[in-house]
């Protein structure tokens, strides 16, 4: 079978014929990599710009069964060395587009086109925007979506934290540790996430909650310097130093756009857990409609699309 049959214009200067190519670096993608390698698939894992994905930058793990706790970075860092062991193949390269052709798929990725057979998409979700004034203009100056990655820049600072899942949650909890005060706001009367979490948080003795509030506006002038709130009791001005937003996430699905059904929210449609609306295209972790978006999901989901292109290629 001819893979390249089909391929017009590309501008590429080279092109990969593979029976299968996984998308993305997080742990769905690094377990669909390790299957595959010992399923002998031909393959190649595009990770982009980011190994590991977002759950490289959890600070702390605790509930990855037979694992009591650990980080994001090493546990994405063992399951990557676990999939090469086993001769899996990685290059960090950002899928750019993805088109069917009659007996495969034509991927256009920055570094290279590569005709495979059987796409796995896990390319993740990044964190949303809530689209306040001031989100974009202080980001980097005060506004972030990451509090391990920036955590230490805030040491005893005065930090607001919006939102109230299991992301929200958690990283309040890292701030924590670094901050002199920190105040999450949450739209509802309680929290969405695990209550394990949730009441972790509200033992913590410099955090405080604000329930049924929203983020209205971030000002200041070179940095943040303080937010407008909608309470319950009408708009409140307080003085903040940063700003971490947890709100949802958006899946990274715009290079899926014409290849496979998306949601309404973008997340991949899936049925059967990892099949898409394409037979050669399967869908693993934080990129599906799938409820529970956790690691031992996300790996499951990996486990299963590497099996079933296994299957279709028998």
């Amino acid at each position: 079978m001819d893979l390249k049959t089909g391929l017009v214009g590309s501008g590429s200067t080279e092109s990969r014929e593979l029976d299968l190519v996984i998308a993305g670096g997080g742990p769905a993608a690094l377990a669909a990599a390790l299957y595959a390698a010992r399923y002998d698939i031909d393959h190649i894992v595009l990770e982009s710009y980011q190994p590991g994905g977002q759950a490289a930058l959890t600070a702390v793990i605790e509930n990855y069964p037979g694992i009591k706790t650990i980080t994001g970075g090493d546990i994405v860092t063992a399951m990557k060395e676990q999939a090469e062991s086993w001769g899996a193949v990685f290059e960090m390269a950002s899928v750019l587009s993805a088109e069917p052709l009659k007996d495969g798929i034509q991927i256009k990725a920055d570094s290279s086109t590569y005709m495979a057979r059987n796409l796995i998409i896990a390319t993740g979700a990044a964190p949303a925007k809530l689209g306040v004034p001031g989100e974009d203009k202080f980001y980097g100056r005060g506004v972030s979506y990451c509090a391990t990655c920036d955590a230490p820049f805030f040491r005893d600072a005065r930090v607001l934290v919006v939102g109230g899942g299991d992301s929200a949650v958690k990283e309040a909890l890292h701030l924590s540790d670094f901050v002199s005060e920190l105040v999450i706001v949450h739209r509802r009367d309680k929290f969405r996430a695990e209550p394990y979490l949730a009441h972790k948080l509200l033992s913590c003795g410099n955090c405080n909650v604000m329930w049924n509030t929203t983020l209205k506006e971030i000002k200041g002038d070179e940095s943040v310097e303080g937010v407008i709130l909608n309470t319950p009791e009408g708009e409140k001005e307080m003085k903040f130093d940063g700003i971490f937003m947890y709100v949802g996430r958006k899946p990274a699905t715009e290079p899926f756009a014409n290849l496979v059904e998306l949601n309404d929210n973008g997340t991949v449609r899936t049925h059967n857990i990892v099949h898409t609306s394409r037979e050669n295209v399967f869908a693993a972790g934080d990129v599906t409609d799938n409820d529970l978006r956790q690691i031992v999901t996300a790996v499951s989901d990996g486990a299963r699309a590497a099996s079933a292109v296994f299957d279709k290629l028998q």
